[in-house]
């Protein structure tokens, strides 16, 4: 984790991406990441796990050095500033250690959009991960959580946007539909090159997960989610958190920060409506 006097404070607004392992901000998220770095804010970095598992050949300690340079590289090519992993792959739990680690993060970068996996996917990291930013953000300003390393309560609204799983379905099969598009057209270049920055995960991804290629897989998710949008040739989607306890209940400062890029699915307000 960067020490507290490492994470500079600008006047700028700032983002933080909080995902499972490395190259899920990439995959997901990394998009809107440099749209609102173009917009003048200050972007922020975390993987939560190691990704130490991720690989066939090398050791879990290799793979975690090898996954965190990429990170590193990855971050750099996007100017984010990048947060060191409190985990590993497959121990990605909802429990007190790792909510006190994360929670400090939070707290250091004082964000005001959050960006995380969606609440349904098709592993137990990623939903995991989810939980975990969920309540990291919600405790910021709660004096009497203390975290790991200590960090002083902040006040503040802040947003979370939950990402698309991958394949655009939950763990049960079934569909996901954005409840906000992102235009990520114009950086989509830059963003593949951040993917390609994760070399060592070439191989692991396509024996674990069929991916006969990680760039295009990643360009084929793009490619579907600008499609629903029936605006955008590639696109990332959202879907935004419940505002209690983070924000006024309106709320939607990505909408703000990326004005023609961003578009609501109004079909998808509407349904908001209706009993679960």
């Amino acid at each position: 984790m960067l020490a507290k006097s490492q994470v500079a404070k600008t006047k700028r607004p700032r983002a933080l991406a909080i995902a499972a392992h490395p190259d899920d901000i990439e995959f997901m998220m990394a998009g809107t990441l440099l749209l609102l770095r173009e917009a003048a804010w200050d972007i922020h970095y975390m993987n939560v796990s190691s990704g130490n598992l991720g690989s066939l050949t090398f050791t879990p300690a290799k793979t975690a050095r090898i996954r965190a340079g990429e990170a590193q590289a990855s971050a750099s090519l996007m100017q984010a500033v990048w947060h060191k992993p409190i985990c590993h792959d497959l121990q990605v739990f909802y429990d007190d250690r790792t909510l006190r680690r994360l929670a400090a993060v939070v707290r250091e970068v004082d964000p005001s959009i959050v960006l995380t996996h969606s609440p349904q996917d098709y592993m137990e990291d990623h939903m995991n991960c989810c939980r975990l930013a969920v309540s990291a953000a919600f405790a910021r300003g709660m004096p009497n959580f203390r975290t790991v390393p200590s960090r002083p309560a902040i006040r503040g609204d802040v947003t979370l946007y939950h990402a698309m799983p991958h394949g655009l379905k939950d763990g049960l099969r079934r569909r996901v539909v954005p409840g906000a598009w992102v235009n990520t057209t114009e950086v989509h270049a830059t963003k593949r090159q951040a993917l390609a920055a994760h070399r060592s995960q070439k191989e692991w991804l396509d024996v674990s997960q069929g991916m006969d290629s990680y760039l295009k897989a990643m360009d084929d998710m793009s490619a579907a989610v600008g499609s629903l949008s029936r605006r955008f040739r590639m696109a990332e989607g959202w879907r935004r958190h419940l505002h209690l306890g983070f924000s006024a209940a309106e709320a939607d400062p990505l909408a703000e920060a990326l004005g023609r890029a961003y578009r609501v699915n109004r079909e998808y307000e509407r349904t908001l409506n209706r009993a679960v």
